[in-house]
């Protein structure tokens, strides 16, 4: 969808912190909403780029990149973000491309023919950044397989749809119902319910929520809508207060049978 997406200017890289920028790409319509999108760029150690979820590419956009240092890495983190990998794989033919589990299928159903990928590991990092960026993908769906990273150096966590936090004021006045019934406006974002209800196994999902709270991120990248710039680890608590006090108390009453037990085995 053409038109100001509200986080202007856009194709362009923005600082987050030393060595890691975002770029604000134009929206796309998904079920009849606007939804802007957002890719993040992260400078190795050796120079090289990693790219998650690349945007809309532009002339401008290349020059600036290519300024910064050398495109490596393409990654698709889910089954709905990789429309401009080909675009990106083109203008950097020497970068590989790294995607989440359902994204070739989910790209062929669309017609869309995209370069050979590597598979992205559930739950440990790729040797190529491993030090620098955590990952994992989070359990619990058989159909939403998110990979998330966390860039070690700036504490910034890299989320894709887990959290969605749309400014309803960027919006147009007739999409905002649609928001707010989601339970997505940027008032209490968090993960959208047709992405929520997939999520079967609460209990290992709440397990990988814990391990992503326990990185102690200060920053949390979204692609859509508002991103948290501070208090990252308070924003994910809020986000999926609902799963994880739902573990949280299943863990303890756990701990208070085994203590039971325990007394009873005297």
């Amino acid at each position: 969808m053409a038109g100001p997406t509200g986080y202007e200017p856009l194709n362009t890289l923005k600082p987050v912190a030393e060595g890691i920028w975002l770029i604000d790409g134009p929206a796309i319509t998904f079920m009849g909403l606007p939804f802007s999108t957002r890719a993040t760029v992260v400078r190795l150690d050796n120079g090289d780029l990693w790219v998650h979820s690349p945007t809309q590419l532009t002339d401008s956009l290349r020059e600036e990149l290519e300024a910064v240092g050398p495109v490596a890495y393409l990654v698709a983190p889910n089954w709905s973000h990789y429309a401009h990998v080909a675009d990106w794989q083109a203008a950097f033919p020497k970068a590989v491309f790294w995607a989440a589990p359902g994204v070739m299928a989910r790209a062929e159903k669309k017609g869309l023919t995209l370069p050979k990928p590597r598979d992205l590991q559930a739950d440990k990092a790729e040797r190529l950044w491993a030090g620098q960026l955590r990952q994992m993908i989070v359990r619990g769906s058989t159909v939403h397989r998110e990979a998330v990273f966390f860039h070690k150096a700036s504490k910034t966590l890299i989320l894709t749809d887990l959290i969605e936090a749309f400014e309803t004021e960027k919006l147009p006045a007739h999409c905002r119902p649609f928001v707010w019934l989601n339970g997505i406006d940027d008032s209490d974002g968090k993960t959208p319910p047709i992405i929520r209800w997939s999520y079967k196994d609460k209990a290992v999902m709440a397990e990988d929520l814990e391990t992503l709270i326990g990185w102690g991120p200060e920053r949390v990248i979204l692609a859509h809508g508002r991103w948290y710039e501070r208090n990252g680890v308070g924003e994910l608590e809020r986000a999926f207060r609902r799963v994880l006090k739902d573990h949280r108390w299943d863990k303890l009453i756990k701990h208070a049978k085994e203590k039971t037990a325990e007394h009873s085995d005297e």
